[in-house]
């Protein structure tokens, strides 16, 4: 881990700034809550500032209108302070861009969709300072990010395998593909710095996913220690099994009393090489969101919950990374045993 001073911070989110693509004139808000880091939002200020953009610094009060936590599920409705305040809302869709340095953000609430709608980016920022400057983007990301896209929106059927004993057909099609690149260039723009990633909504999936050692479960933020296996049919987890976490699996699913804790989200593979897979072990489970995991390059990134395309809304949100797999889309790798394979 890096010491880092308040000069790095203002560079770091000066250069993700201009990434961007933040105009002089253009209005910035920086969204914080009480608990947001002090020195995310005087470096975000500065460097949209330096920008020439005009600025407001917005702190609401924190809490989130869930039963549960969303640090627990990783997917909280949002900040109760801005869902129940017109005038916040209002503040955020007259901005070009927002920069969220909230530890709730908006990722799978309604609201979010109607900010994006607006036009307005949105830049979420989360993570512990080494990570971000270690893992700051670059402009060439993108076309990497899109090419995965493209060959996910032609495809029919994606596979995945490993030598754990994995073996998941995944169907593509109406899946509507995405990505993130760790940037929000475009106008209506969400994305979330750190992150590199390539993802899909799939409809329907069946067969095997195997967890071994080594793999990581979120938003726990803790590596499996003994294989778990997952049989799946039709987009629905049927059977958990293995040792303790197959256990802490089970419970979650059974305590979120949500009907779609064992339905399958989004699924994918990182791209992000300069992502550390042991950085989940370096830091306090407060200290990051766990992006180094979520996009690592190479990895087979999944979840569980909400689903945009079925209109599934759910709180009951893991995502679970793991490496050592084959990704095969129409018979095409795009990921060999964990390493990716230029397309």
């Amino acid at each position: 881990m890096l010491d880092l001073s308040s000069v790095d911070l203002l560079d770091a989110f000066t250069r993700e700034l201009k990434l961007c693509k933040l105009k002089p004139g253009e209005h910035v808000v920086i969204l914080s809550e009480p608990t947001s880091r002090g020195d995310y939002v005087a470096a975000a200020f500065g460097a949209a500032k330096s920008s020439g953009a005009h600025v407001i610094a917005a702190t609401v009060p924190g809490g989130n209108p869930s039963p549960a936590d969303s640090t627990r599920t990783g997917a909280g409705p949002g900040l109760a302070a801005v869902l129940n305040d017109t005038a916040a809302q209002e503040l955020l869709k007259s901005a070009d861009l927002v920069v969220d340095l909230t530890r709730e953000g908006f990722i799978h609430a309604p609201l979010q969709q109607e900010i994006l709608g607006t036009g307005t980016r949105i830049l979420f920022v989360c993570d512990a300072p080494d990570v971000l400057i270690r893992n700051l983007p670059k402009e060439q990301d993108k076309a990497e990010v899109l090419k995965g896209v493209a060959l996910l929106e032609r495809a029919s059927e994606m596979r995945v395998t490993s030598a754990a004993g994995t073996d998941l057909t995944v169907e593509v099609p109406g899946s509507r593909p995405e990505f993130q690149v760790g940037f929000a260039d475009d106008p209506g723009r969400w994305d979330h710095w750190p992150s590199t990633m390539v993802l899909c909504w799939p409809r329907i999936s069946d067969g095997r996913i195997v967890l071994a050692e080594g793999d990581i479960l979120l938003p726990f933020k803790e590596y499996v220690r003994q294989p778990v296996t997952l049989d799946i049919a039709g987009g629905h987890i049927e059977k958990v099994s293995g040792g303790a976490e197959a256990q802490l699996l089970n419970a979650f699913f059974d305590d979120a009393h949500d009907e779609w804790a064992r339905s399958l989200s989004h699924m994918g593979w990182g791209l992000m090489r300069t992502a550390d897979w042991f950085a989940t072990a370096l830091y306090g489970k407060n200290e990051l969101m766990g992006m180094d995991a979520r996009a690592f390059a190479g990895n087979f990134l999944w979840s569980t919950g909400p689903h945009p395309v079925l209109g599934r809304e759910s709180y009951a949100h893991l995502d679970i990374a793991m490496r050592g797999c084959t990704v095969r889309v129409d018979g095409r790798d795009v990921v060999t045993a964990g390493r990716l394979v230029d397309f």
